[in-house]
């Protein structure tokens, strides 16, 4: 078990060092142009694909870093050039997550590399959870999955909703319900190859910020996957709905509330086991936002002068520089104390992962609006990043588990409260 530090070893800081350089000479460049276009920026997801920054390879190397900061640190560095355009490079990632989190390992070796394609033929991939009246509260879903024994295949009905890469994605990676009466205990996990029929992309959503990432909806009319598309397998899901339905039947008593709360390390359902293992990624992603308009302000504050001098010496904008930056190390010692726990198989006995997804999110919205005041009217226009800036930092604090979902699952957890 690795260490837990706060330094960056060398070839981290390479890693760190040339993904900075990526989202400074070609991220950044681009941002304004495809944040107004509103547009999956296909030219610089290939630029990365050319480098290796998009490819099973890069992401599989920060993914298994024993430190757990491998993924962290490179969200940081490609947010930090644009939230939307990183978006829709690592939005793959998802999906991806969600085979790791679930999939055999010849699953894993089958879908993940079709996810991304190669430098000449870049693909990108979609998880499908949310749907219209079934976002946070997951127990609500209805797209059902049911199995026709006679042809082994899984018949999926439903839609899907707040899809990254929805409906022009090569994979979609879904979840259904395969046993309704189990609420959350009964959903699992499906690859939708490429072309399959039946699936459709449904409302494009034209959003506030990360407009360079494509959202929308994904229609599944009679989708048949064969039964190698769960995700698992049948064995294993057979087993996981008797453990549910036994539990179910004793009423999930027997079980110290203690106990109770280190289960929030494990798998508990299909999605939750996917969202749980993103949310510290997610909060690296804001640091990076946070990071990015900190320093356009400190720089602003630096050199625009008000009264003969630079405003940064007026305490009013000095003290908010100040709680900015100390915000965003707070973050990002939260995220990286939750990866670090999660590479090394530490139980999230106090929701750690939602700690680190809820602060940096909330700093993120915070910082991006103080650097908005302290550039003033110039904050407020297109011709500064800071607002756009400001625009995509909204997105944190609702993705992937609202803030508030994030409040229920700690307050849960330290209760010994299961989550549902």
């Amino acid at each position: 078990m690795a260490e837990f530090t706060m330094e960056l070893n060398d070839e981290q800081k390479e890693v760190r060092d040339w993904l900075h350089g990526f989202a400074a000479d070609v991220i950044r460049p681009a941002a304004a142009e495809w944040d107004e276009r509103e547009e999956t920026p296909w030219p610089v997801i290939q630029e990365a694909a050319k480098v290796g920054i998009y490819s099973l390879d890069f992401y599989a190397q920060q993914y298994f870093d024993p430190t757990g900061l491998g993924i962290p640190m490179a969200m940081e560095e490609l947010f930090w050039g644009d939230a939307g355009i990183a978006l829709s490079i690592v939005g793959t990632g998802l999906a991806a997550v969600g085979v790791l989190a679930n999939g055999t390992e010849e699953q894993i070796g089958t879908w993940i590399p079709q996810m991304y394609g190669d430098a000449n033929d870049v693909k990108v991939a979609a998880f499908c959870s949310s749907e219209p009246d079934a976002g946070s509260d997951v127990a609500s879903m209805r797209t059902r999955a049911v199995y026709d024994e006679a042809k082994d295949e899984w018949v999926l009905n439903g839609t899907k909703t707040w899809a990254t890469n929805g409906g022009i994605a090569n994979v979609h990676v879904v979840v259904a319900v395969v046993d309704p009466e189990l609420g959350s205990k009964g959903h699992a996990s499906f690859i939708v190859p490429p072309g399959t029929a039946g699936l459709s992309q449904g409302q494009k959503f034209k959003k506030h910020g990360i407009r360079a990432s494509h959202t929308a909806e994904v229609i599944l009319d009679n989708v048949r996957v064969p039964g190698s598309c769960l995700l698992g397998g049948k064995e294993k899901l057979d087993a996981r709905l008797a453990r549910a339905r036994e539990k179910a039947k004793k009423g999930g008593m027997g079980v110290p509330p203690l106990e109770r709360s280190r289960e929030w390390g494990s798998v508990k359902n299909a999605a939750m086991a996917t969202f749980e293992a993103s949310r510290p990624a997610v909060g690296a992603m804001a640091v990076g936002t946070a990071r990015a308009a900190y320093e356009v302000a400190l720089e602003y504050a630096q050199t625009r002068e008000q009264f003969g001098r630079p405003i940064i010496d007026n305490q009013g904008v000095a003290f908010q520089l100040a709680d900015m930056r100390t915000s965003i190390d707070a973050a990002r010692l939260l995220v990286w104390r939750a990866s670090w726990m999660a590479i090394n198989g530490k139980p999230f006995t106090a929701a750690e992962g939602s700690m680190s997804k809820l602060f940096a999110s909330e700093t993120a919205k915070k910082v991006t609006a103080q650097a908005v005041q302290i550039l003033g009217g110039n904050g407020y226009t297109r011709e500064y990043p800071v607002e756009r800036m400001h625009r995509d930092s909204a997105i944190y604090t609702i993705f992937e588990g609202t803030s508030e979902i994030q409040r229920l699952v700690i307050a849960r957890t330290l209760a010994g409260m299961p989550i549902r």
